[in-house]
């Protein structure tokens, strides 16, 4: 590094607020500051303004009908398609070349669909669902990686009217059981298999096994052949492939069935404090117009972008951040199968400079992993094209932002820090890329329409510089609006802590920690269960973690508790030196222990700092740590099979036996 980029360098790490670019902000989609006020004055009316991003069969007779709270309704007496609202209707505009979908493979290939070849495969697999027996309100599960059919089969189960629940393809085959048992799904789409890092991996068979766990008749099971010939395998009597089905209904047309705005559109199966997956249930008008004006007011897409959200779309960032908001909007979507690294660490670099990519959203877990990679990779393509940069999933702390501001954004595109649910269906607390200045590791202020604030315990609203619990006290059009056959789980998992039921005062509680500032920009801090008990005294893991990953020389970090004789638990930290850094163990270790102690306090001071080149983490790229709590409290580690790196669980146990 040259002495003049290293003194950019130093000048980037002490600023503490960026504002947008004149270029970006001439061009942007919402640049009126008044907005906020606006949409409080006008409220629940401002909600206008995302319902006239679609279209609509019917139009909605109210905005907003909270005559049962929490049970709230919104745009009722409307009807409308989804499928219809992402497809045919850009295609009745002019719009039909232009590409919807731009897929790029694990392996190097690439599928294009523009929104008239879309349309063509989503009418035949509709076509193909009708002849199986699925009708309207019929939920059909997808146990899917990222290939085209997935959204191919969403949106064929949202023109038919039949609620899609997609299950994360690297669940186990239980997960699959337990969700379709729940939901009594009677059928699935699935795929033999999918690659990572080149490797063929067999899902026909954990399929199977799931479904021999499944306590109703599943009608039919229709299979993908994502593999070919690198997995051979034979099709049960129940069981259909998806190119021979779709070959027989090729020239078919189906009119998309018309749906009330508070039909459901699909449900989503998320964690719960039982330990029992929840039924999460999003209906059509509400939720597809909130995740088209997130879409266009935060990631700022028009219909001649091409946008690159890098999640799952088997969470709920992949169904409305990949599928149903840039869709709706008619904007170029890319879909990547494979894994960053693979067949290098330029993989993603390489995805934005071929196709050009204008607004990349990804997730903090993979920017400290770019980072620990090193800044090479990124300089090595064009990525001019960007325009806008976001996350999403979890806190980023402000060494990440700066660097992803930095490397990847050249410190030209604004950065839109993006806190939300599944259960909130869309973007809640973030800043509007074109009005807010940026606060690096601070989420923003609530999105124009939400009512969030920091409050205490006793529901109070914080001073500027306190923590307290994240609340919402006014409902929004993309909120869950109950959980799949458990209503009272619903008021009890989400309205109970802070609602006033008598007075009809009604407050979600998400359960995340949080802080506030001056500016009333809200800093995450993490779930409220992800604590640790100290001597009566409880930190948040979100914290420290940030504490921790400001050290230079460290890339990544999990903290967690582990069992302590005197103390009943203790704090540990698991961290990943930066490249170059790898043999300052003893070093960073004090540096860490400092911040930890600078930003906490001494009753945060680690039991132990364990250096290690990776963490254990899910498929989806999140750390698992009730493993490493099980590696600190010397307990049996269990099962490792969702890892997509289950070796590094017993190299870091080995190393703690070790020390």
């Amino acid at each position: 590094m040259s002495q003049e980029d290293a003194n950019l360098e130093a000048r980037l790490e002490e600023q503490e607020t960026f504002e947008p670019p004149e270029s970006f902000v001439e061009q942007a989609n919402v640049t009126d500051p008044d907005i906020y006020e606006e949409f409080d004055e006008n409220w629940p009316d401002c909600w206008e303004r995302a319902a006239d991003l679609l279209s609509w069969d019917q139009e909605y007779d109210t905005v907003l009908d909270d005559g049962d709270a929490p049970f709230y309704e919104w745009f009722n007496g409307g009807e409308l398609n989804a499928s219809y609202n992402c497809l045919d209707r850009h295609i009745e505009d002019g719009a039909g070349d232009n590409v919807a979908i731009e897929w790029e493979g694990e392996l190097g290939e690439t599928r294009t669909y523009t929104y008239s070849e879309l349309l063509d495969e989503v009418e035949s697999f509709a076509a193909t669902l009708r002849d199986l027996g699925v009708e309207e309100d019929d939920i059909v599960t997808l146990y899917m990686p990222m290939v085209p059919e997935l959204p191919i089969a969403m949106l064929a189960c949202a023109r038919i009217g039949a609620p899609h629940s997609v299950v994360f393809a690297g669940f186990s085959a239980d997960a699959l059981a337990t969700r379709m048992n729940s939901s009594e799904s009677e059928y699935l789409v699935t795929c033999d298999g999918y690659y990572r890092r080149g490797d063929p991996l067999d899902h026909i068979s954990k399929t199977n096994e799931g479904l021999a766990d499944v306590e109703h008749e599943v009608s039919d099971v229709i299979v993908v052949d994502r593999l070919g010939d690198d997995l051979e395998h034979d099709l049960a009597d129940n069981q259909r492939d998806y190119d021979e089905l779709v070959a027989e209904h090729e020239d078919a047309s189906v009119e998309p069935v018309t749906r009330d705005a508070e039909d459901m559109l699909f449900m989503m199966y998320t964690s719960g404090t039982t330990g029992e997956p929840k039924g999460v249930k999003h209906t059509t008008g509400g939720y597809l117009s909130y995740a088209a004006w997130t879409s266009h007011a935060v990631l700022d897409l028009e219909p001649d972008d091409t946008y690159w959200c890098s999640a799952d779309i088997g969470w709920i960032t992949g169904h409305s951040y990949i599928v149903y908001g840039p869709l709706a909007l008619g904007t170029t979507s890319v879909m990547y199968e494979g894994t960053p690294d693979y067949p290098d660490k330029d993989r993603m670099w390489e995805i934005i400079e071929k196709n050009e990519v204008d607004v990349f959203y990804t997730a903090p877990t993979a920017i400290r992993a770019f980072m620990k990679w090193g800044e090479e990779y990124p300089a090595q393509h064009d990525l001019s094209s960007l325009r806008l940069l976001g996350t999403v999933g979890e806190p980023i702390n402000p060494r990440a932002w700066k660097w992803y501001y930095d490397h990847i954004g050249n410190q030209e595109c604004p950065i839109v820090d993006t806190w939300w649910q599944t259960e909130t269906g869309g973007m809640m607390i973030t800043t509007l890329p074109a009005i807010c200045e940026m606060k690096p590791g601070t989420a923003g202020p609530p999105l124009p329409g939400i009512s969030a604030q920091v409050v205490d315990a006793e529901g109070e609203e914080v001073e500027p510089g306190e923590a307290g619990y994240v609340t919402v006290d006014k409902p929004w059009p993309g909120m869950l609006r109950t959980l799949y056959n458990n209503d009272e789980r619903f008021i009890n998992e989400y309205w109970e802590e802070y609602s006033d039921a008598d007075a009809d005062e009604w407050v979600y509680f998400p359960e995340d920690g949080a802080k506030l500032d001056e500016d009333d920009y809200i800093t995450i801090l993490g779930r409220v269960d992800d604590v640790i008990n100290v001597s009566g005294h409880r930190l948040g893991t979100m914290e420290i973690e940030s504490a921790v990953v400001g050290v230079e020389g460290i890339a990544e970090a999990a903290v967690v508790g582990g069992d302590h004789e005197v103390k009943g638990e203790a704090v540990y930290v698991y961290a990943i030196p930066e490249d170059g850094y790898e043999d300052q163990g003893d070093e960073l270790e004090g540096k860490a222990e400092e911040a930890i102690l600078d930003s906490i306090g001494p009753i945060a001071k680690p039991e132990d700092v364990i250096f290690t080149p990776e963490l254990p983490k899910t498929r989806s790229g999140k750390i698992m740590r009730r493993l490493l709590e099980n590696i600190a409290s010397g307990n049996e580690l269990g099962d490792t099979s969702t890892l997509r790196n289950p070796e590094i669980v017993d190299e870091i146990a080995e190393q703690v036996e070790a020390d």
